[in-house]
């Protein structure tokens, strides 16, 4: 458990520095491109917090056309949502499986552990493409390395 809240806490910081950078850069072509990318993975996190309460989330969208405010609001409320579901999940339920179905309406069983870590996973690979986009956009990418929060949470 304390490996998958140390990784959410990061998945928080994470979004956080990006979404300040998104801020900092405006409203350029790149910019909008990131917003996008930065949505997508929020809108992940918000389908799969519907999964892992049991519902149904074939009604959310994964790539809307989110502002940068819409991205702020979505980031605060997951990280309150993950955050208390975090504080009542055990180390017992984390190998609990989950039934549920894809956007597309196909069935899959998969362990809470396992969501939990694609979660991770998922977000820092597309902030990986967010910091692309403000390369490209003339801007310095934003350093979201694990251990670069681990660092910091150190000091």
């Amino acid at each position: 458990m304390k490996t998958i809240r140390s990784m959410f806490e990061q998945l928080y910081w994470a979004d956080k520095r990006m979404l300040d950078a998104l801020e900092a850069e405006g409203d350029g072509e790149s910019g909008a491109e990131a917003v996008r990318l930065l949505s997508h993975t929020l809108r992940a996190e918000q389908v799969w917090f519907t999964r892992l309460q049991g519902q149904d989330s074939n009604h959310l969208p994964l790539w809307p056309n989110d502002s940068l405010d819409d991205c702020k609001r979505l980031a605060q409320e997951m990280r309150e949502a993950f955050t208390a579901y975090l504080a009542e999940l055990t180390a017992e339920r984390l190998d609990d499986v989950l039934t549920y179905r894809n956007q597309f309406g196909r069935s899959y069983q998969t362990s809470v552990r396992d969501i939990l870590t694609h979660l991770a996973l998922h977000g820092q690979y597309h902030r990986g493409q967010v910091n692309m986009k403000l390369r490209s956009a003339g801007m310095e990418p934003v350093n979201v390395d694990y251990i670069t929060f681990v660092r910091q949470q150190g000091q």
